[in-house]
């Protein structure tokens, strides 16, 4: 059923893994799509030649999210080439993993940058947008990291658990002009990220989610398009765990 017709959607990150399968779900919906890299040009062409193919408008910019100022252009951009943003998805993210006693404040500075300031960055910058046109959709994709913690994932988690309170503000502050703002907390998923994990790291998480399984990237994208969606006008301010029951 296509639920998003007419609706713009901007995906951070979204060239691929979990930000492709979301733009791919978003653009099956039928929303035009707006997407964010930072250095594989070469993924964000494949990636946006797929959403053409899906009869939908899409355009790929080069974007450091961390950076205030870059986010500002490219929100501008966008809103000059689409004419406006209906749905924002927070999904850009890295990591640089080691364990609190011998991680740099630069692997610290860099992931709290690009994972939580970044989501702040593009929705300080969308944020009057959706004012003024009284609707929007804000999805943060966190983690199952920033609710119970991860050895060796400091910075990340850390990163993760502030765009949940970034969320749950966000959420108040917009819903008198009808715009909500969630979150999606992933577990273990299949993509680049967990496919550099050590064999050992991999077993040990399996045997840790009681459905025994790691999720789907397309798993992430569903429910990402039904909070997107008219179906989700009464959530806001919600944190869905999609990870198997890891974190229960």
């Amino acid at each position: 059923m296509i639920k998003l017709k007419n609706k713009t959607a901007l995906v951070t990150g979204g060239s691929r893994g979990i930000g492709k399968a979301i733009a791919l779900e978003l653009a099956a919906q039928g929303a035009d799509v707006a997407i964010l890299y930072h250095g594989n040009e070469a993924a964000a062409m494949e990636t946006c030649g797929q959403l053409e193919q899906m009869a939908v408008k899409a355009k790929a910019y080069r974007c450091d999210v961390a950076s205030f100022e870059a986010a500002k252009d490219t929100v501008k951009e966008i809103l000059g080439c689409f004419g406006k943003i209906d749905i924002l998805v927070n999904n850009a993210g890295i990591t640089k993993d080691g364990l609190l006693l011998s991680m740099s404040e630069a692997s610290f500075d860099q992931v709290i940058n690009a994972n939580l300031k970044g989501a702040f960055n593009m929705i300080r910058h969308i944020y009057s947008p959706m004012m003024k046109q009284r609707s929007g959709r804000i999805i943060n994709i966190t983690s199952v990291a920033g609710i119970m913690g991860n050895a060796g994932q400091a910075n990340y988690a850390s990163a993760k658990a502030g765009m949940i309170g970034l969320t749950k503000t966000v959420a108040r502050e917009l819903a008198g002009r009808n715009v909500t703002c969630n979150a999606v907390a992933p577990g273990f998923i299949e993509s680049d990220m967990t496919a550099k994990l050590p064999d050992k790291v991999k077993e040990g998480a399996l045997a840790s989610i009681p459905l025994k399984r790691m999720g789907q990237p397309a798993e992430i994208a569903k429910a990402v398009a039904f909070l997107a969606s008219e179906d989700a006008s009464y959530i806001t301010g919600a944190v869905i765990q999609i990870d198997g029951g890891l974190c229960m």
